[in-house]
C-alpha cells in the first residue's frame, strides 16, 4: 500500500515539474510569439494575433508606471514613434499596472502608443517576463515580424540598452 502511495506521489511530482519546465520556457530569437490578449489603457480588447501579417510589433514589458527607468523608456520610445511607424512597428507597452495608471503615465509623458494592462501577470508570464517572486515585470522587449516570429530580445534593466538595441533590430527589419 505505502509503495503505491509512493508510486503515485512521485509521478504526480514528476508531472508537476514537467508543467511548471513548461510554463517557464524561456523564448529565443527564431520562436513563435505567444498568442496573447489583453487590455488596453481604455480597457479596449488588445490581441496580438490581430497584427499577424499587418504590423512588427515591438511588445516591451516594464516594471512600472511613472518610474524613473520606465519614464526614460517610455519617453525614449515616444521620441522614436514616426522612425519606427515607417518600418510599420507597432509599440506596446506591458506592466502589471492598471488602465487608470496607465492612463496617467500617457498623460504625464505624452505617451503616443499602448498600454496593456497585466494586472494578473498573464501575458508577461505567457513571455517569461515576471520578475522573480514579485507581481511585475521585469524589463524585457520583443520584436515580433509579421510573421509572428520573434525577431530580436533584449533582457536587461538598462533602459538605454533596450532603445539601442531596439533601434539597431529594427532598422534591420527594413534591411531584409
Amino acid at each position: 500500500m505505502k509503495t503505491i502511495i509512493l508510486g503515485s506521489l512521485l509521478t504526480l511530482m514528476a508531472a508537476v515539474m514537467v508543467c511548471t519546465a513548461e510554463e517557464t520556457k524561456t523564448l529565443k530569437v527564431g520562436d513563435t510569439a505567444p498568442k496573447v490578449e489583453g487590455k488596453d489603457q481604455n480597457n479596449k480588447a488588445w490581441k496580438l494575433d490581430d497584427r499577424a501579417g499587418k504590423k512588427n510589433v515591438l511588445l516591451y514589458f516594464y516594471p512600472k508606471d511613472n518610474t524613473p527607468g520606465c519614464t526614460k523608456e517610455a519617453c525614449g520610445l515616444r521620441d522614436r514613434i514616426e522612425t519606427l511607424k515607417k518600418e510599420d512597428v507597432e509599440v506596446v507597452g506591458v506592466s502589471f499596472d492598471n488602465g487608470e495608471s496607465h492612463q496617467k503615465f500617457i498623460a504625464d509623458q505624452h505617451l503616443n502608443f499602448t498600454l496593456l494592462q497585466d494586472t494578473d501577470g498573464k501575458i508577461a508570464d505567457a513571455f517569461n517576463a515576471r520578475s522573480p517572486g514579485k507581481n511585475t515585470a521585469r524589463r524585457v522587449s520583443f520584436l515580433i515580424g509579421k510573421d509572428g516570429k520573434i525577431k530580436h530580445i533584449t533582457d536587461t534593466p538598462k533602459a538605454d540598452v533596450h532603445l539601442e538595441e531596439m533601434k539597431d533590430a529594427v532598422a534591420k527589419l527594413g534591411a531584409k
